[in-house]
C-alpha cells in the first residue's frame, strides 16, 4: 500500500457509522466471523490457526505490535463494507471530494513564466468525475504513481487552471510529497 492508496482508504473508513472493535481479541472474533474460521485468518495474519483461536477465546490479550497494526489493518479494511460503498457512491456522483497535500509541484509554463519547482500547502475540494476516477483506479489495484497522475491532473485543471479559465499550456509535476490527506 502506498501514501496515496492508505490516504483513500483512511478517507472512506472515517464514514464509518460504528466504530471498529478495539480490543485484539474483538477484533479477532470480528474477522473469523467475516471470514468464516480460523484458518483463514491465521493465513491472512500469517500466524497459527491455534493463536487465533487463543484470540478468539481471550486467552490472549496483547499482540505483538507488528501483529496489532496488521489486524488493526485489516479489521478497518473489511469494517462496515456497505456503508464504506455508499460513500464512495456518493463522493463519486455528487459531493466530490477534499484532497490536502504538501508537495513540491513544478510547471512547464508559456516562456517568460516561473517554472521553478516549490513546496506548496493545498486545499482544494475535487468534483465528482476524479473522485470516481480514484476510486475506480484503486479498485483496479493500481499503483501509489497511477493515484498520484490521477490526483495531479486533478490539481492541475481544478485548482492551477481553474477549470481551464486560466493558464491554457500549464502541465503540472506532483513530485516530493510530504502528505496527501482526502476527506469525503
Amino acid at each position: 500500500m502506498g501514501m496515496f492508496d492508505d490516504s483513500l482508504d483512511e478517507a472512506v473508513a472515517n464514514k464509518a457509522t460504528r466504530p471498529a472493535p478495539k480490543s485484539a481479541p474483538a477484533q479477532m472474533r470480528y474477522l473469523v466471523k467475516q471470514l468464516k474460521g480460523t484458518r483463514p485468518v491465521a493465513e491472512l495474519l500469517g500466524i497459527s490457526q491455534r493463536t487465533v483461536e487463543r484470540y478468539v477465546k481471550d486467552q490472549i490479550r496483547r499482540p505483538r505490535p507488528e501483529l496489532a497494526a496488521r489486524l488493526a489493518t485489516e479489521v478497518r479494511r473489511r469494517w462496515q463494507p456497505r456503508v464504506r460503498e455508499r460513500a464512495k457512491k456518493q463522493a463519486a456522483t455528487s459531493t466530490g471530494m477534499v484532497i490536502e497535500t504538501r508537495a513540491r509541484f513544478g510547471f512547464t509554463a508559456a516562456p517568460g513564466s516561473t517554472d521553478d519547482a516549490r513546496i506548496r500547502l493545498i486545499t482544494h475540494h475535487l468534483p465528482p468525475a476524479y473522485a470516481a476516477r480514484l476510486f475506480d483506479a484503486q479498485t483496479q489495484g493500481a499503483t501509489d504513481q497511477e493515484l498520484r497522475t490521477i490526483a495531479a491532473e486533478a490539481l492541475q485543471e481544478e485548482y492551477f487552471k481553474d477549470r481551464g479559465r486560466r493558464a491554457a499550456g500549464l502541465s503540472v509535476e506532483f513530485t516530493d510529497v510530504d502528505y496527501v490527506e482526502f476527506d469525503l
